[in-house]
């Protein structure tokens, strides 16, 4: 590649910018030369047929992959994400991850809405998707911006969070005791009902999980450790049924079983949630403290907590105090 002048006066341009492509051309002046000469390697940057960079043909399947390797399996819930993902992957088509259209994928999620998927669920299936495309190209795997990043989550209407009365405490614990085949079941719900513990946390405790009259949930879906102080009373159930029956079994099944033969109807998949929403409820409605609450549940933010604010005895009473109406009173 050079400049050179030529006998006739005359400036010659010989360039291969990138490799396929050379160019010679001839000009009067040497600052012509120069010109053309900067034109061509600024082609290779702003021109994408120019670049020597090769187009990313890889499905979306193959950078699911490679997210994986690199980074799914350092998550909790790696390997369920890369199944939901390659099953995303399988009903798109499988098409070139970097060619994936906004409108495609919309059309693609109306269906399976349609089908009888959950909002939540999409919202979900959107938000693992994105996380692909923007760690992989955090890590220079790929080079293009994330296709699918102006696709918004779904509007989801919040659901009321059902809770258990007293009285239908005491009926739900009369049907588990009523049925001998998991002896499990009782503690597990009584654990719950003292901490607003998820059923997967109550049901992964282990002696180890007790210290004096403090329970510790560690396996829990945040990944954070979290300890909830509870009666001495449930602490000598606890131990006893350890020592009597060993760790804790799979047991949602039989409370299921046993909420089915009560007068207790719940939201379709609030069943064993419930407990930690009666937890959470009784625990405002009895003038328990919001932030307090928000350590015991392991809430990241206060914002879902607030969900049972509503429940406290002093909720919103500042707008009837504070009413600019009450000026009018007598």
């Amino acid at each position: 590649m050079s400049i050179e002048k030529l006998q006739d006066g005359r400036w010659f341009v010989d360039i291969e910018p990138i490799k396929g492509k050379r160019f010679r051309r001839k000009f009067k002046t040497k600052a012509e030369a120069m010109r053309f000469e900067s034109v061509c390697r600024s082609k290779t940057i702003v021109d994408v047929d120019w670049s020597p960079f090769k187009k990313d043909s890889r499905r979306l399947s193959e950078i699911i992959a490679i997210w994986f390797d690199l980074h799914g399996t350092n998550l909790r819930d790696g390997k369920r994400r890369l199944i939901k993902l390659q099953a995303l992957a399988k009903g798109l088509g499988d098409p070139v991850a970097a060619k994936l259209e906004p409108q495609v994928y919309s059309q693609h999620r109306r269906v399976r809405l349609d089908s009888g998927l959950a909002p939540k669920t999409m919202n979900n299936e959107l938000g693992y998707l994105k996380g692909v495309y923007n760690e992989l190209k955090s890590l220079e795997v790929i080079t293009y911006d994330n296709p699918v990043r102006s696709v918004k989550p779904l509007s989801i209407r919040e659901r009321e969070l059902s809770f258990l009365s007293s009285d239908q405490i005491r009926e739900l614990l009369e049907s588990i005791r009523s049925d001998s085949v998991n002896p499990h079941v009782e503690l597990i719900v009584l654990i719950c009902l003292a901490t607003g513990a998820r059923w997967s946390e109550a049901q992964s405790l282990t002696p180890a999980s007790i210290q004096k009259n403090i329970i510790t949930f560690s396996q829990t879906k945040n990944g954070k450790v979290r300890a909830v102080p509870v009666a001495d009373g449930l602490i000598t159930l606890l131990k006893n049924h350890w020592s009597k029956y060993g760790p804790f079994t799979g047991s949602l099944s039989s409370f299921r079983r046993a909420l089915s033969r009560t007068t207790i109807k719940l939201p379709k998949g609030q069943a064993a949630h419930a407990l930690r929403h009666t937890f959470a409820s009784h625990f405002v409605m009895n003038g328990g403290n919001i932030l307090t609450l928000q350590k015991i549940l392991g809430h990241s933010t206060v914002v879902m907590t607030m969900r049972y604010a509503h429940l406290s005895p002093d909720h919103l009473q500042d707008a009837i105090k504070l009413s600019p109406l009450n000026v009018f009173d007598t």
